[in-house]
């Protein structure tokens, strides 16, 4: 389906945001650039430290890390993980019933404190739902990029979805 639209009309000269996309707009090969893209921080990195009760001193000791090959703290890759799979939301999934899971994920590069990354999907299948009538399971390649390039994170993610004919909810109300 070409027309994945950004914008319901609701009036004459009026429009609301939408976000995700329904079934029937997922095509099997479609690529998704997510943008904006987000700088990584310390600070990231030591919050999901204390959050996740992660103390592993290859991410919040700088003395330690200083005699490693690294030479510096590496982000840890629960911050990533999480920084790329939230840029997907809004393009893939923000109209999702659930999130299925996660498979086949790699971590194929280390990240720092200052790295920019960048979010890739490709759709990699979809089907309707066995089970759940008007809901639809999507299956996508996820991929973590420096800015310079470098692919330093893969995953499939499966999530759930409406058709367009069972919306849960009406963008125009929401």
């Amino acid at each position: 389906m070409e027309d994945k639209s950004a914008y319901i009309k609701l009036g004459e000269n009026r429009y609301r945001e939408t976000y995700g996309l329904y079934f029937e707009e997922f095509e099997v090969g479609d690529v998704f650039e997510h943008r904006p893209g987000r700088t990584v921080t310390e600070v990231d990195n030591i919050w999901q430290s204390l959050l996740s009760m992660n103390s592993s001193p290859l991410h919040i000791d700088n003395a330690y890390c200083a005699k490693t090959e690294w030479g510096r703290p590496l982000i840890s890759s629960l911050v990533t993980f999480s920084i790329i799979n939230g840029m997907t939301v809004s393009s893939l999934s923000a109209k999702a019933i659930a999130n299925l899971g996660w498979d086949k994920v790699r971590l194929l590069s280390p990240c720092f404190a200052g790295d920019t990354v960048y979010a890739e999907s490709t759709v990699l299948s979809k089907r309707l739902s066995k089970t759940r009538k008007n809901q639809g399971v999507v299956t996508c390649e996820i991929r973590g990029l420096k800015a310079d390039g470098t692919l330093f994170l893969t995953c499939e993610r499966t999530f759930l979805v409406p058709t367009l004919d069972h919306a849960e909810y009406s963008d125009a109300q929401y």
